[in-house]
């Protein structure tokens, strides 16, 4: 998915616990989302929670949009010309509706309910991602990866993973990258990651042990959750300081819930994220840049795709700052 902005803004972050935390309850702190569009005239409209000016990064995720249940004869879905990517993994993960993606190295994949996309961008890749004719109601999240210095030149891959179900207590847990709950994703990743998907089931409750090492957020799709004692609501995201041992869901909700849980171990380098490029610096945005909008062998050529490649926007008038999370306390 191409992001449409070139500078997120800031939204609601560190709500104040509800008073019924318990005293052992880790931190938590809300982070609100904020509506953009995605697309052409009739776009599609996405909640973005990641990045903001509060909190850039969670673990190496440092892009998160959740969008739909969307009618797609309203909005007309999702049709994201060939655009590219440079120092990121993206990841697809849908709860409703199908996504065909087509990128720089052949790859031609639909990803559908319970299946996740993950394609390595290194270096530099271009890809698309287009709704398919079928889909009637197109529902789902999009995340980015940063990639370590280390690896952030690292060559184009892309995969495909349909994650087993695993039933604990009233919960059902789809784990697409890292462990949990016994159950491990053997998709590569290039820095200690965790993704989840978690439905809880009316009026229940589970607690998970977690990694004391990573930070966590868990995103609300569906149902009025609680984390920790904390209240969420539908499009939120709780995110949890690192040391928590584990986490505490409840439903709260007379219907079900979906939650995407989302951890890692904090990411402390510096980046520079502008459009669909990661890097570490302004010159590194430029270069990207200015390599896409001279069709450089770089990103590649996407087949099969029945119209014109984005364009990049003009890069603002000033340097584009680093980012990084707030100091730990």
């Amino acid at each position: 998915m191409s992001n449409v902005e070139a500078e997120p803004s800031a939204v609601r972050c560190g709500a104040r616990v509800d008073d019924r935390r318990r005293t052992a309850a880790p931190r938590v702190d809300v982070l609100s989302a904020r509506e953009v569009p995605l697309g052409g005239p009739r776009a599609m409209p996405v909640r973005r929670t990641l990045p903001q000016r509060a909190r850039s990064l969670i673990g190496a995720w440092c892009f998160a949009d959740h969008y739909g249940p969307d009618d797609v004869s309203l909005t007309g879905g999702m049709d994201v010309a060939p655009h590219p990517h440079t120092g990121l993994q993206t990841v697809s993960w849908l709860f409703s509706g199908e996504i065909e993606h087509r990128d720089t190295l052949g790859s031609h994949a639909f990803v559908r309910p319970g299946e996740m996309n993950l394609m390595t961008g290194g270096y530099g890749i271009a890809h698309t991602e287009v709704s398919t004719p079928g889909t009637t109601v197109l529902h789902g999240v999009q995340l980015w990866v940063a990639l370590p210095e280390e690896h952030r030149n690292t060559a184009r891959d892309f995969q495909h993973y349909v994650p087993g179900t695993v039933r604990l207590d009233d919960a059902e847990i789809r784990v697409f990258l890292g462990s949990l709950a016994g159950d491990t994703s053997p998709v590569r990743t290039f820095s200690p990651l965790l993704g989840a998907e978690i439905s809880l089931a009316p009026q229940s409750e589970i607690t998970l042990p977690v990694d004391t090492a990573f930070e966590h957020g868990l995103l609300v799709d569906s149902g009025d959750v609680r984390l920790a004692g904390t209240a969420l609501a539908p499009a939120e995201l709780g995110y949890v300081h690192p040391g928590a041992d584990s986490l505490t869901l409840v439903n709260e909700s007379d219907g079900p819930a979906r939650t995407v849980l989302l951890g890692g171990t904090p990411f402390d380098e510096e980046i520079v994220m502008w459009w669909n490029f990661v890097g570490r610096s302004h010159e590194d945005i430029v270069r990207a840049r200015e390599d896409w909008e001279a069709s450089s062998d770089r990103f590649g050529a996407v087949e099969g795709y029945p119209g014109d490649r984005l364009p990049a926007p003009s890069l603002p008038n000033a340097v584009i700052t680093p980012r990084r999370n707030p100091p730990r306390h």
